[in-house]
C-alpha cells in the first residue's frame, strides 16, 4: 500500500463534483480520492494497452501520469488504440495522448517522455513514480521495465495481448515474483509473431488495459486483492478467464536471494536481436534481393518468374500482388510447401515475398537448404504498394 501525505492534498469544489461516485464508495471516499490525487503512475507506451489504461487513470483522478512513447500515429493503430483519432495520423502519439487525457481530466498532470526507453534513461525516468505500468509489445522492453522496477523497488503492472488472448498480473509487489520469475529467458527472435504479423482483436487491449488500470488503482488505495502471484489469462473467443499461480524464484537473477543482475544491461543483446539481425542480413546477402520496381519490370516483360507469397491466407485474401501464388510459411516449415514450390519453379526464377520481407527471408533460408534458390522482395508487399501500386492498402 502506498502512503502519500494526504494531509497536504486538497480537493476543489469541482473535483468533489467530478469524483462524486468515488466519494460515496466506502473503499475510496475522500481519503482514497486524495490518495489517487497524490499518486504518480508511469505508463510505458500509449498504444493498444496504454490507450485505455491511461484514459481510465486520468478519469479516476490519478494526480500525475507519465507517458513514454516515441512513435507516431498510424492508420493501422486506430482499430484498437482508442486514445488516438484520425486527425492525429502522422503526428506523435505522445501529443495525441496528452491532448486526449487533458480533455478527459484537466486536473491531472501529464508528464511527457518522447523518447525510446533504454538502459541509459529508464532508471532516471522511473525513479519519481509510485507505479510503473508496462504497455509495451516487445521482449527487450519488457525485460528492461521489469529489471528497472526491481532495482528501484517499484510495482510493475503487466499486460500483454496477441490475437484473441491477453494476460495481466502485477510483478514485484509486496515481495511477489517478477517478470523474470515467469520468463527467465526470452524466446528466440522471430518465434513469437508480432501483432502486425499475427493480428489482434481491436477490443482485446481495452479489456487488458482496464484490468491494468484497475490493479494500479487498487494498489494506490490499498484495497482489495491484487494479481500479485497470479497470472490472469483471458480468452476473448470463448469469453473465459483463468488463473495460473506464480511463485517467486529464489534463484531469479534480478529479484532472487543472490541477484546477478544489479544494473541495467543491453536488452537487445539479451534477447538476441543483434545476432538475429546479422543472420538475417547475411541470409539476404546470400539469397539476394529484388526491389518492387524491378519485380514489376520482370512481370511486365512476361519473364519466366514465379512469385510466392508466404503470408497467411487471411492476409492474401485482403490484398495481393497480381499473379502470385500463396504458400504460407508454416507449410514451408513443415515441408509440404517446399515440394509445392519446387514443382512450380521447375527451372523458372523464384521471388518470395511477405508483408515486409522478414518471413520471406526465413522461407528462402529453408528453401535454400532444400536446394531451391530465389530472391527476396525487399520491403515485401508494402514496398509494392509504395513503389508500384499506391492504391493497394498496406495491411
Amino acid at each position: 500500500m502506498l502512503n502519500p501525505d494526504i494531509e497536504k492534498i486538497e480537493l476543489s469544489k469541482e473535483e468533489y463534483e467530478r469524483y462524486s461516485r468515488h466519494l460515496i464508495l466506502p473503499e475510496v471516499g475522500v481519503e482514497g480520492q486524495k490518495k489517487l490525487k497524490a499518486a504518480s503512475i508511469l505508463c510505458v507506451g500509449t498504444g493498444g494497452l496504454g490507450a485505455p489504461l491511461t484514459m481510465y487513470l486520468a478519469a479516476a483522478g490519478v494526480g500525475r501520469i507519465g507517458l513514454v512513447d516515441f512513435d507516431v500515429v498510424d492508420a493501422s493503430n486506430l482499430q484498437r488504440q482508442i486514445i488516438h483519432g484520425t486527425s492525429w495520423i502522422g503526428k506523435p502519439k505522445i501529443d495525441s495522448a496528452e491532448h486526449r487525457l487533458k480533455d478527459i481530466n484537466p486536473y491531472v498532470e501529464i508528464v511527457r517522455y518522447p523518447v525510446r526507453l533504454s538502459s541509459e534513461n529508464a532508471l532516471e525516468i522511473f525513479k519519481d513514480y509510485d507505479i510503473i505500468i508496462d504497455g509495451t509489445d516487445n521482449f527487450p522492453t519488457r525485460y528492461l521495465v521489469n529489471d528497472a522496477c526491481v532495482l528501484l523497488d517499484k510495482p510493475n503492472v503487466y499486460g500483454s495481448i496477441f490475437r484473441f488472448d491477453g494476460q495481466a498480473t502485477v510483478f514485484h509487489y509486496e515481495d511477489g515474483p517478477c517478470y523474470r520469475c515467469l520468463y527467465p529467458e526470452p524466446p528466440p527472435p522471430g518465434l513469437v509473431p508480432s501483432c502486425s504479423e499475427g493480428g489482434v482483436l481491436g477490443i482485446l487491449p481495452g479489456i487488458i488495459g482496464v484490468i491494468q488500470a484497475t490493479e494500479a488503482v487498487k494498489i494506490i488505495l490499498g484495497a482489495g486483492r491484487t494479481l500479485k502471484g497470479r497470472l490472469l489469462l483471458y480468452d476473448a473467443l470463448n469469453m473465459s478467464f483463468r488463473e495460473l499461480k506464480l511463485r517467486k524464484n529464489p534463484e531469479c537473477p534480478v529479484c532472487g536471494t543472490h541477484p546477478t543482475v544489479t544494473s541495467l544491461i543491453d536488452y537487445e543483446e539479451f534477447c538476441g536481436i543483434p545476432q538475429a539481425k546479422a543472420e538475417e542480413e547475411a541470409a539476404k546477402a546470400t539469397m539476394g534481393e529484388i526491389t518492387a520496381t524491378e519485380l514489376k519490370q520482370l512481370l511486365d516483360q512476361k519473364a519466366d518468374v514465379v512469385v510466392i507469397d508466404v503470408r497467411n491466407p487471411d492476409e492474401f485474401a485482403t490484398t495481393r500482388i497480381p499473379g502470385t501464388t500463396l504458400v504460407p510459411l508454416p507449410t514451408i516449415e513443415q515441408g509440404e510447401g517446399i515440394e509445392k514450390i519446387r514443382s512450380l519453379v521447375n527451372g523458372s526464377d523464384l521471388v518470395v515475398h511477405c508483408r515486409s520481407g522478414m518471413r520471406s527471408a526465413k522461407a528462402l533460408g529453408i528453401l535454400q537448404t532444400a536446394g531451391i534458390t530465389g530472391k527476396n522482395l525487399k520491403g515485401g508487399i508494402h514496398a509494392w504498394a509504395d513503389e508500384v501500386d499506391p492504391s493497394m492498402p498496406k495491411v
